[in-house]
């Protein structure tokens, strides 16, 4: 199939930021809510003021952003994009067409952008959830060999939302197994922000890896629609043609700069965020429920999560749900009163009766 022929994704696929939904289905106003749906820093980077003329001129793809966000992350170059979502909907145009394999519990947005674009989409799991092998085509896991028809790999490390990672030992020799048959690796390292030593930012010179980096989590700024895809020289420059220019706006580029400078910021985020996400585990532990975690979020597998998501809601505070392996995401409360009501609404939630 040639670019020109590969159809427009037009999947809707669920996500978490959706409080609307919320409003919607318990008629609380917006404002009563505690949204806890998503990955994302509730405490993010400081906005600095931005220079009015920002909002009155096109965007300068030509400005430095790109060399420091290559700088940043270690790489020899970089691509911004309008949030990673929008490489993701690109890579399926510059990548050899072939079977691709990609989380069963994963970020949502990669099977359908593949699959529509004529990639055969095989699904995995990792170790902890091999009891859903039933449901997956094989096992993704350090020293097993990846199939043998399999092309292409999609890794989110960490992962989203079941919060497992690979060190980068074992995600270079998944690399290397896939460029012997003329495909590749793609690593979504949204969150690796906090984890950085898991990266693999700095390998991407070599053909065949793929690694995208977000702003949105991290450093809370997923308003700005600002990301970086980091690609080997000849799939960087297909990407930037199919970009095109001033995708990421003026002001984002701005605040995007001076986030990815603040060393010392990054530096304080990275042991605020560790410890906030230990006191998250260990509050939802407190309530009975076995908790992993990353940074930003914790998972909870749980077979009743519908039930749970819904008594929380009841008391408004909102989390993610995921059906294919039934379970919920908690985000980090954004301060002490919302620790304080997400407390209150699992102790009721957990030790009540259906009748509210």
């Amino acid at each position: 199939m040639s670019t020109s022929e590969r159809p427009i994704v037009s999947v809707a696929v669920p996500h978490g930021g959706n409080l609307s939904e919320a409003v919607r289905r318990y008629g609380m106003a917006r404002e009563e809510w505690i949204d806890l749906s998503t990955g994302i820093n509730p405490c993010g980077y400081p906005v600095p003021d931005i220079d009015a003329q920002a909002w009155l001129r096109l965007p300068d793809d030509g400005d430095d952003l790109e060399a420091i966000a290559a700088a940043h992350y270690g790489a020899p170059r970089a691509l911004a994009v309008a949030g990673t979502q929008a490489a993701i909907r690109m890579l399926p145009q510059v990548l050899p067409v072939g079977r691709i394999g990609i989380g069963l519990l994963t970020y949502g947005e990669y099977a359908p952008a593949f699959a529509a674009a004529g990639f055969t989409v095989e699904r995995f799991v990792t170790e902890p959830f091999a009891d859903r092998r039933d449901a997956a085509d094989f096992l993704l896991a350090p020293g097993v060999p990846l199939p043998a028809t399999l092309t292409h790999l999609v890794v989110v490390n960490p992962n989203n939302p079941g919060t497992e990672s690979f060190d980068a030992a074992t995600l270079l020799d998944w690399h290397r197994q896939l460029v012997s048959r003329g495909g590749g690796l793609i690593v979504d390292e949204a969150y690796v922000e906090a984890t950085p030593h898991l990266s693999v930012a700095s390998h991407i010179e070599t053909d065949g890896l793929v690694v995208l980096r977000s702003v949105g989590k991290f450093y809370g700024l997923a308003g700005a629609r600002a990301g970086f895809a980091l690609a080997p020289a000849a799939l960087d420059d297909a990407m930037r043609g199919l970009r095109g220019p001033w995708t990421v706006s003026g002001p984002a580029r701005s605040v995007v700069r001076a986030a990815l400078l603040d060393e010392q910021w990054q530096r304080s985020m990275r042991t605020q965020l560790r410890d906030a996400s230990a006191r998250l585990v260990a509050l939802l532990e407190r309530h009975g429920l076995k908790a992993t975690h990353t940074p930003l979020f914790a998972w909870v597998r749980c077979a009743d999560a519908a039930r749970l998501q819904d008594r929380l809601a009841r008391r408004a505070v909102w989390v993610r749900r995921f059906d294919v392996v039934p379970g919920l995401r908690f985000g980090l409360p954004a301060d002490e009163r919302a620790w304080e009501r997400l407390d209150r609404a699992l102790r009721e939630a957990l030790t009540t009766d259906d009748t509210l």
